[in-house]
């Protein structure tokens, strides 16, 4: 007679439990901990998005949309990306988060076999999810630095290679690619025809002084940013077999509302849209709405407020631990202290009141760990001065 674990398949059992959400369960756990862990705004979702999306429910938008999301989202998305990137961008769908938009695209896009290529580190869902797809993750290591090496990732790929990942700015070293990466990255993709997907959930946290050669945004604002904000260097700008995917939880602080938006070749995004069908059905009406409105919403002040953690983290921990600084998102990515292994560090830290995540997490080392500073002012700097005190 089977038992209950006899009826798991073997694809739930090749997908490792999140080390991300063990993490946050410890949390849940602990009075008062310094959480330098998740990625999650400490600023609140705009007051503006909460009216409309509490207007929209008032006023009945509380069925199934279209698959594919509301039209006006759709029209104002392509509108403002065709924009950005110097060329219509194609079909768009809106998608139940980011994270929904990835297994969307992996599963429109991958058959057994087929492999993709991203670098090390990496954001976690990557290569689960192609594992769930069948298809194999074709890891390239980007260490010390966490740039992009054309050669190493022409190396990686094979004839059975379809995708190319990117992840800019990067969770979780908060890496930008620079402009000339960016063309390498393209460059390899159109010699080995790859179809790019360009993960750039982080986009509007970007910092001038990353030192990657953004460019200001002429004209008014976009997406929610002010009108003098740096320009993401994005493949779509240059390649057009690219997939971009972004979404309003970090930008806008809608974590818990999923949505989030994939624009690319209208034969990709139809089998993404046909699959939503089958797994998501649609984003949550409401919201789609309140999206909508959240998109002329100035979020300046709250990118300014992450350069600023950015710059006192790096400050801080810079004096005891070897560091990249990062160009964008809210995370840096430091290496543990000589003769111990990330995954103890972390188990010291969490033993002194402090929540980080080891970098055997994100990637196939055990040498760093990722620092979130997305929390107060306050938090960081004592859990920065308690890191650096175990040391």
């Amino acid at each position: 007679m089977r038992s209950p674990s006899d009826y798991i398949s073997r694809r739930a059992h090749a997908v490792d439990a999140s080390g991300i959400r063990k993490v946050f369960d410890l949390a849940a756990k602990m009075k008062d901990p310094i959480n330098l862990s998740i990625g999650l705004p400490d600023f609140d979702v705009p007051d503006v998005a909460k009216e409309a999306a509490i207007a929209a429910i008032r006023a009945g938008h509380n069925r199934y949309t279209q698959t594919q999301g509301i039209a006006p989202l759709r029209e104002r998305l392509r509108k403002d990306l065709s924009a950005e990137m110097g060329r219509d961008v194609g079909e768009v769908l809106i998608t139940s988060g980011v994270s929904g938009g990835l297994l969307l695209a992996i599963l429109a896009t991958i058959d057994p076999g087929d492999e993709a290529v991203f670098l090390d580190p990496y954001f976690v869902m990557y290569k689960h999810l192609l594992t769930v797809a069948g298809g194999k993750a074709s890891i390239v290591d980007s260490y010390p630095d966490f740039r992009f090496h054309a050669d190493r990732v022409e190396k990686a790929v094979t004839p059975k290679t379809k995708l190319l990942i990117l992840n800019s700015p990067s969770n979780p070293t908060g890496i930008v690619m620079s402009e000339a990466e960016v063309r390498a990255a393209v460059e390899v993709a159109r010699k080995h025809d790859l179809l790019i997907l360009s993960d750039e959930i982080y986009e509007p946290f970007l910092y001038e002084t990353g030192g990657t050669g953004f460019q200001p945004v002429s004209g008014s604002s976009r997406h929610g940013q002010d009108a003098h904000a740096t320009s993401l260097p994005s493949p779509a700008k240059l390649y057009e077999k690219t997939v971009i995917l972004r979404g309003f939880s970090k930008s806008h602080a809608m974590t818990g509302w999923r949505l989030g938006y994939a624009a690319g070749p209208a034969e990709v995004i139809a089998q993404m849209t046909k699959l939503q069908q089958y797994t998501f059905v649609c984003p949550p009406s409401p919201l789609q709405h309140a999206a909508l409105a959240a998109l002329d919403v100035p979020m300046g002040d709250a990118v300014a407020a992450y350069l600023r953690k950015r710059d006192l983290v790096f400050d801080k921990l810079g004096r005891k631990f070897e560091l990249v600084q990062p160009g964008g998102a809210f995370y840096i990515f430091p290496k543990a202290p000589a003769a111990t292994t990330a995954t103890d560090f972390v188990a010291r830290a969490i033993e002194n009141n402090v929540l980080i995540i080891p970098g055997n997490v994100f990637s196939e080392r055990d040498t760093h760990f990722r620092i979130s500073y997305a929390t107060t002012d306050e938090k960081l700097a004592r859990g920065c001065e308690i890191l650096s005190s175990l040391v």
